[in-house]
């Protein structure tokens, strides 16, 4: 069976080899002048396959297959033929896959192997095609459908070229790879012609279509603004010859200026502040100090009138002392201060007598050092005693602080 593809394939590249020139002169004129080729050289490539006549009283023309392998190996921008049935692709690698997994089971190696090279033929297949049509778009796009001489033209084709997009996309979403892998099963060549090459694959197609498409949108809007430009200038010079003594009047002289002609210039350039000119600070502070400014000038505030007198006497019996336990912590700091030395918290407030215990007392002077401003705390270091505790991890028990000069 093998042999006998072979020498067919051999035999027929060889007749497209040997008269080449009469099929490239088909594939660029459309069909067969028999007048000014050989007949014999005609019937053999008729009998080959590489020439058909659709009909009777029709001439020859090249294969479809033919014609599509030179548009594909010479990059012709003419090509516009898309593959988009997705569907009977997939229905046929489904098939192969469940071919396959009998003949497997069944213990059928040497027809497994044919199901298997059958079915890594038609996923190649299809993922080469499906790159393929991207390619043809892109194409497409890239010259803005230059082969097409109108923009009319270029509309329709823009609205095909959408239209196979569309039909991609949809098909791509027939692939449903929950029942593919189920379908493979434990399999490892199923799975990785079935769900792993097919899925990235399918999913880098897809990212890029989406591209395409939006890159089509964008051209259609432009060729439609260009055609309704086109369409307003074509009726303006029908409009011309129609009135070959229109002149142009002064509209200004009207009293009924068209709202065309009827703009005036500004009077002064748009502006904006120059936040980086160190000339304008003064004017931007005073600016952003208005904004913040809560203006009460216009509530009126009324006073009752009474014949109260209020006397402000005595005012230190309304002041509020300072907590003892901070002026406390404030002299051990001053004693820090003169004598130079670390001293414990709770020493001092042994040595002292001082009336608080000794947890109120470490807590404040925790709070008092932490309340320091700054430049203050720089000179002060203050170090905590205590353990670790001994069933929680991370939790520390000071049992005292000492305090020193920095």
């Amino acid at each position: 069976m093998s042999s006998n593809l072979h020498a067919a394939g051999v035999k027929l590249l060889r007749q497209l080899g040997r008269h080449a020139d009469v099929v490239m002169d088909v594939y660029l004129s459309g069909s067969v002048n028999e007048t000014q080729h050989d007949e014999k050289t005609i019937e053999k490539l008729r009998k080959s396959g590489i020439l058909w006549r659709p009909e009777a009283d029709q001439d020859l023309r090249l294969k479809r297959s033919v014609r599509a392998l030179l548009e594909e190996a010479l990059s012709d921008e003419r090509n516009r033929q898309i593959d988009s049935n997705v569907g009977s692709s997939l229905a046929t690698i489904k098939t192969l896959a469940n071919h396959y997994k009998e003949a497997r089971f069944n213990s059928d190696y040497s027809a497994s192997e044919a199901y298997l090279a059958d079915l890594s033929e038609h996923v190649y297949s299809f993922t080469d095609s499906l790159r393929y049509s991207i390619r043809v778009l892109w194409g497409r796009i890239n010259n803005e459908f230059g082969y097409v001489g109108s923009i009319s033209a270029k509309i329709r084709e823009n609205e095909l070229a959408q239209s196979q997009v569309t039909e991609l996309l949809n098909g791509l979403e027939m692939f449903q790879f929950s029942e593919l892998a189920e379908i493979a099963g434990d399999v490892r060549d199923l799975r990785r012609l079935l769900v792993t090459s097919l899925q990235e694959t399918l999913s880098q197609c897809t990212q890029e279509l989406s591209v395409v498409q939006a890159r089509l949108f964008e051209l259609l809007g432009r060729f439609r603004q260009i055609q309704g430009r086109t369409k307003l200038l074509k009726g303006w010079l029908l409009h011309t010859d129609l009135h070959p003594d229109y002149q142009v009047s002064d509209h200004v002289a009207h009293k009924q200026v068209p709202t065309l002609f009827n703009y005036a210039e500004s009077l002064l350039a748009p502006a904006h502040v120059d936040v980086h000119n160190a000339q304008h600070e003064l004017e931007l502070m005073d600016m952003v100090s208005r904004i913040k400014t809560i203006n009460r000038d216009d509530s009126t505030v009324k006073v009752r009138e009474t014949d109260m007198a209020i006397s402000l006497d005595g005012a230190e019996d309304f002041a509020i002392p300072d907590n003892p336990l901070k002026q406390a912590v404030d002299e051990y700091f001053c004693s820090i201060i003169d004598s130079g030395k670390a001293q414990s918290a709770l020493e001092y407030l042994n040595d002292k007598q001082l009336p608080w215990d000794s947890e109120s007392w470490i807590y404040q002077v925790i709070g008092g050092y932490e309340g320091l401003p700054a430049e203050h705390k720089q000179y002060f270091e203050l170090e905590a005693k205590g353990e670790p505790h001994p069933v929680y991890d991370g939790n520390f028990i000071i049992h005292d602080v000492e305090l020193w000069l920095a």
